[in-house]
């Protein structure tokens, strides 16, 4: 049976947006999702989208998922000092806390989509059996929370507020004495 050129082109084009061809890692699900309905559908989902793939990049270290959702003007609006601006922080950030907390994972606590912005809360957990600037882990615990803003235009993540509970994390690493 020989296939006409219309039928070809139409099973291309079901082939092509196939999730088996486009697969992609499983994102993290928010465990609470708020959503203000009246923004269009398209955009709410979008909006989503981007944040799970952003906070799944945070869970897995996979940096084809922030290089897919980081616009190329990405501005980090509370960076840490010396934090390189652009896609290139939030990379170079990941892997410089893997190699203190290889085992590092995160959940999304709770997810606010609303206007041009998406709340995310995550929690981390993992282990410090790597190195944190001169300390070497021992595989103490690590357990702490972050909270994060994104503005987010075309499905694409240009702007970031975030602050992590870095009191916690600095007294699991034991670079202070714990409270």
């Amino acid at each position: 049976m020989q296939l006409s050129a219309i039928p070809r082109i139409t099973l291309a084009a079901t082939l092509l947006a196939s999730p088996l061809v486009f697969a992609e890692p499983a994102l993290l699900q928010p465990q609470t999702l708020v959503v203000d309905q009246s923004l269009p559908k398209a955009q709410r989902e979008a909006m989503e989208l981007a944040a799970r793939r952003y906070g799944s990049f945070w869970n897995s270290g996979d940096e084809s998922l922030a290089k897919a959702v980081l616009a190329e003007n990405f501005v980090d609006m509370t960076p840490p000092a010396g934090r390189v601006q652009g896609p290139t922080g939030p990379l170079l950030a990941s892997r410089f806390f893997r190699t203190a907390v290889p085992d590092l994972s995160a959940e999304i606590e709770q997810m606010i989509v609303a206007g041009d912005r998406v709340v995310l809360h995550l929690h981390f957990r993992g282990h410090f059996s790597g190195t944190f600037n001169a300390l070497k882990g021992h595989g103490q615990r690590v357990d702490f929370r972050a909270t994060d803003i994104y503005q987010i235009a075309n499905g694409r993540i240009t702007a970031n507020w975030h602050i992590e509970d870095n009191l916690s994390l600095m007294q699991q690493l034991q670079t202070l004495p714990s409270g």
